[in-house]
């Protein structure tokens, strides 16, 4: 099996990379990003792309991939709302076009986020936004697109590039995952869970904390 990751060096998609370059099951890595990655392996190529909106470039890549494992994102806190947009919304839908047109039998797993808003309603940016985007992926017509909505998520460490308020509220999720298990799952879970929805798919397309957690217990 061949994947595809994108936002390798976030919280989430770092451990994906790790652990997929671990799995007997996937034979290579394409690693998606806007920076080179600090590890090396003989299953890993890294590409460095820096147009999101355009993948034209890429096609013989996504030919060749059976899963993209969307991780790309940044906290709402860090940009305007129009740059989350382009970011959380245009960079996805543009990728999952190219996948689609690419590759139509190829899995797509777009990590989300709890209370992601399908009515699009919602004040918050993030909700809001997120729901657009999951509505948006829906319409495609994907023939395998797989939904993640994971809650706080809890780092394995944290990294320069982890906004503000996820670095003051790190502290605190070891706590309310003791109290609230199902608001928060661990990076390395989250990871599990994502590899094991690529390889196996799910049984059902939008994917709560609580079914992340159960997933990567199996």
């Amino acid at each position: 099996m061949q994947i595809l990751i994108t936002g390798p060096t976030g919280t989430a998609g770092s451990q994906v990379v790790s652990q997929a370059l671990l799995d007997p099951e996937i034979e290579a890595v394409t690693a998606l990003s806007r920076r080179p990655l600090a590890i090396e392996h003989p299953k890993l190529r890294t590409i460095v792309h820096d147009d999101f909106l355009d993948f034209s470039g890429l096609v013989n890549v996504f030919q060749n991939q059976d899963a993209c494992l969307w991780c790309l994102g940044i906290s709402q806190t860090q940009v305007t709302k129009e740059e989350y947009e382009r970011i959380t919304f245009n960079y996805a839908l543009e990728a999952a076009k190219a996948l689609l047109k690419a590759n139509p039998s190829a899995t797509f797993v777009f990590l989300s986020g709890s209370g992601a808003d399908s009515t699009e309603q919602s004040r918050s940016v993030f909700a809001r936004i997120k729901g657009k985007t999951e509505n948006a992926l829906r319409q495609l017509g994907l023939r395998k697109l797989f939904i993640a909505r994971p809650g706080g998520i809890r780092p394995v460490h944290l990294n320069p590039n982890t906004a503000l308020v996820n670095k003051l509220a790190a502290p605190l999720l070891p706590l309310m995952e003791f109290f609230a298990p199902n608001l928060v799952i661990g990076a390395g879970s989250l990871a599990k869970a994502l590899l094991h929805i690529a390889k196996h798919g799910a049984d059902k397309e939008i994917l709560e904390n609580i079914d992340l957690k159960r997933i990567s217990q199996s």
